[in-house]
């Protein structure tokens, strides 16, 4: 089962904790402990602190997609190594942030997949990626630098990640979280994750027709969300066009 992070993270922090005393207090740091969490008959809290990339973020006016759309799973791969580069590029990030009106479009597309089939939620695996950490992307990919665009934007230019208007997701099971079979996993450079060649392949038996019908749920609801998809990566949407994301907003630096 694909548990997203911050589930991992919290249940760590709690099993930690519950071998500690009592901690109900401010610390003399001055960081706050919230998410009170109950173990046995005793009470716990948890840090839950803002990293210096996650306030930028917030400062530039981006919202994270947990609090807009209760209910869907974030596991963002960019916090691991679960990635084509293979590093944890975001560090102590674990939230997705996008732009307001994304976020908005979102949580329009995740009630259309309620309404279609409940069971089902949004597991995101990516939202905004600041310029700064598209540049360590760019540095670290091993390939020339005339086919790295096939890969990476080139930070230099900026892609629709980095003005916070993409987003990277799949469907998952609103009661586990496991993320439904595909038929390739995230960040799979290759035929078999290519909309574009689903039918070729399922032909050649690289894909089955349940992966197809999974991928067809997902684009369907992100259409009615006002999002559209690229023909590389079944996971990728849009909210919109480079031009208009130019237009309207500014680079996350």
């Amino acid at each position: 089962m694909n548990t997203p992070v911050r589930t991992i993270i919290l249940l760590f922090l709690t099993l930690h904790l519950a071998c500690e005393s009592k901690m109900t207090e401010t610390t003399a740091t001055g960081v706050d402990f919230n998410d009170l969490v109950s173990i046995g008959d005793e009470q716990f809290q948890i840090i839950d602190q803002v990293g210096e990339l996650e306030q930028s973020l917030i400062d530039a006016g981006l919202v994270d997609v947990e609090a807009v759309i209760p209910g869907i799973y974030v596991d963002l791969k960019y916090s691991t190594e679960d990635n084509f580069f293979g590093k944890d590029v975001y560090g102590d990030l674990y939230r997705c942030y996008v732009q307001p009106i994304v976020a908005e479009m979102l949580k329009k597309a995740h009630q259309k997949l309620k309404e279609d089939h409940p069971e089902l939620t949004f597991l995101v695996y990516d939202g905004v990626r600041p310029v700064r950490v598209q540049q360590i992307l760019w540095d670290n990919l091993d390939k020339p630098d005339s086919i790295k665009p096939l890969y990476v934007a080139d930070p230099k230019i900026g892609g629709l990640h980095n003005y916070g208007v993409a987003v990277d997701l799949t469907l998952a099971y609103q009661e586990t979280g496991e993320a439904l079979d595909m038929g390739t996993p995230f960040d799979f450079f290759g035929y078999p994750a290519y909309p574009d060649r689903e039918q070729q392949m399922l032909r050649e038996g690289k894909i089955t027709q349940e992966h197809i019908t999974n991928r067809e749920i997902l684009r369907k609801v992100m259409k009615h969300g006002g999002f559209t998809g690229i023909g590389s990566e079944w996971w990728h949407f849009n909210a919109f066009s480079r031009k208009e994301a130019a237009e309207r907003f500014g680079l996350v630096k």
